[in-house]
């Protein structure tokens, strides 16, 4: 009989809780720091909430991951019945999770852990985990579903729209987008993610010429790659996410593009209120 597979990720995946219980995806929480009150993101406090608070609240509130002691009991749980476990995680550049989840898995010689750093955030790691849990669902063998989850991982787009720099330069995670800071008047910076890192992509003047941007992007990908899968989530801005979706789906004239819903609140302290995101990747990638 072949070994069960179980999927594990960190609550930056930003997957929604019915995907989460259709692929049986486990995943640990960070946390969200408003002064003395910590928050388990989507246990203690969910995207909406986090949004609220975060409006009256006075200053940037921080966050902090998991501790090697907090994995160690899931992947026991998890390996109690002899399944291998595929933990999937933040980009070590912007988290120290996986370093958490690489020390509980060497104190747990017995049991089948391999713990993989996505180099990626938010549903762009999330596209991953599922493609994974999918695989592992359907009875894939492990070293099938890792091969899947190298390629997700080479092939998953990100482009994204903040409204200000503020939050990403003063929680640290800038990163190469430094370059953008100090020219910010009047601009809309739309950045992406490479090599783990956020990066610059180009500034235009405003929201919806950013928008315009991110589906020029889209489709000249498209021309040269085919048909692809759309995902788009966004950080208390719903009514740009379905401007996004409603001319994306005109322009490319595909079926294939999905609102998600909402940043979640690790990643939403981080690139601050009125992000929008667009993740996309080549149509069945994700299956095997």
């Amino acid at each position: 009989m072949a070994t069960r597979i179980k999927i594990v990720t960190d609550s930056t995946a930003d997957i929604p809780q019915e995907l989460l219980k259709e692929y049986d995806i486990a995943f640990i929480p960070l946390k969200v720091i408003f002064g003395e009150e910590s928050f388990r993101e989507n246990i203690d406090i969910q995207p909406e909430e986090f949004y609220e608070k975060l409006v009256t609240y006075d200053g940037i509130p921080h966050t902090s991951q998991p501790s090697p002691g907090e994995f160690c009991d899931l992947y026991k749980e998890l390996t109690a019945d002899g399944s291998a476990v595929i933990s999937i995680h933040i980009s070590s550049h912007m988290s120290g999770t996986i370093q958490s989840a690489r020390l509980a898995a060497s104190m747990l010689e017995n049991s089948d852990i391999t713990v993989i750093d996505s180099k990626l955030v938010a549903y762009a790691l999330g596209c991953v985990v599922v493609a994974a849990a999918k695989a592992a669902k359907a009875g894939k063998s492990k070293a099938e579903i890792l091969e899947l989850i190298q390629l997700m991982i080479e092939e998953v787009n990100t482009y994204f729209i903040v409204d200000t720099l503020e939050y990403l330069a003063k929680n640290g995670r800038i990163g190469k987008a430094t370059s953008f800071l100090g020219s910010m008047l009047n601009i809309k910076p739309v950045l992406t993610i490479e090599d783990g890192l956020i990066a610059p992509f180009e500034k235009v003047r405003s929201k919806s010429k950013a928008i315009d941007l991110l589906i020029k992007t889209a489709k000249n990908y498209a021309e040269k790659h085919g048909e692809l899968s759309y995902f788009i989530f966004h950080a208390n801005c719903y009514a740009d996410a379905i401007n996004l979706k409603e001319k994306l789906m005109r322009e490319l004239n595909s079926e294939e593009v999905f609102l998600m819903g909402s940043i979640g609140a690790v990643v939403g302290t981080h690139a601050g209120p009125g992000t929008l995101v667009l993740y996309f990747y080549k149509q069945g990638l994700d299956e095997i």
